[in-house]
């Protein structure tokens, strides 16, 4: 038996409509990643990958195959996946510390922990918005706060559905940086849907590439660089070429063939 942190093996994922019509999601998936291992999942837009993220997050279970967290089945959620949404999520009506703590009202554990807010308000750099709405603060500012909601609950491994995708430039490199501050800290397993390669780079210890639907893992590919990284490095540079070359390979549809 494996002693992988985070289990999955033979997971295959259909989808029907009401008029019975399948679509096949996810093929076979099989992956395995170790405690404190920072992994992105890349792949074509339609592969799977939020599927598989949320598999791991028991939103959504397979038709057959079985995903395990330390030998555990997963079943259901658990406040020890904690799910990053694309969109932070956060509530429009309650303010950043607010909004921290709905996790700690939810479980009934928010008396015993509200003097942990602000060490994680500090955490990701919001100290001074802690009676901000949502509205009131950038994007960047409030997918810190979605991360700090999820981080309070401690949770052994974040789950990251393309949290910066709708960031600017400065602001993604500067949450990305964030979270590998946070991973440092807190030692957390974390895995990240990205489109973006260079962000899967900088950020990852393993790169897992999806072909398009139906989501199969084309490739494994281990990151061997020290952090921080520079993006000009030559070793980088060279990667960041192979990474590009293996994507195109793995996202290349066929062309149909006509007979006339």
């Amino acid at each position: 038996m494996s002693d992988a942190f985070l289990k999955i093996s033979d997971v295959n994922r259909i989808y029907e409509d009401e008029d019975n019509n399948s679509t096949e999601a996810l093929k076979d998936i099989n992956l395995e990643v170790n405690k404190g291992e920072f992994v992105s999942i890349i792949g074509a837009s339609g592969c799977g990958k939020t599927t598989l993220l949320r598999l791991i997050a028991g939103l959504d279970k397979p038709q057959s195959g079985y995903l395990s967290l330390h030998g555990e089945k997963i079943i259901g959620t658990s406040p020890k996946r904690g799910y990053v949404f694309q969109q932070g999520g956060l509530f429009e009506w309650l303010t950043v510390e607010q909004n921290i703590a709905a996790g700690l009202k939810a479980r009934h554990i928010y008396k015993e922990n509200k003097h942990r807010i602000p060490e994680f308000i500090d955490m990701v750099g919001l100290n001074g918005f802690e009676k901000s709405y949502p509205h009131q603060i950038s994007g960047g500012m409030a997918q810190r706060v979605a991360i700090a909601r999820t981080l309070i609950n401690d949770p052994e491994l974040i789950l990251l559905d393309e949290p910066m995708g709708a960031l600017d430039n400065f602001t993604r490199a500067d949450l990305q940086d964030k979270i590998l501050e946070i991973r440092k800290s807190q030692n957390t397993t974390m895995i990240l849907v990205t489109h973006d390669i260079d962000e899967a780079l900088y950020l990852s210890d393993k790169i897992v590439i999806m072909t398009p639907r139906p989501g199969r893992i084309s490739e494994i590919i281990n990151v061997d660089m020290y952090h921080p990284r520079n993006r000009n490095g030559h070793d980088y540079v060279n990667l960041r070429n192979k990474l590009l070359e293996k994507f195109h390979l793995a996202s290349e549809v066929k062309e149909p063939e006509y007979i006339i």
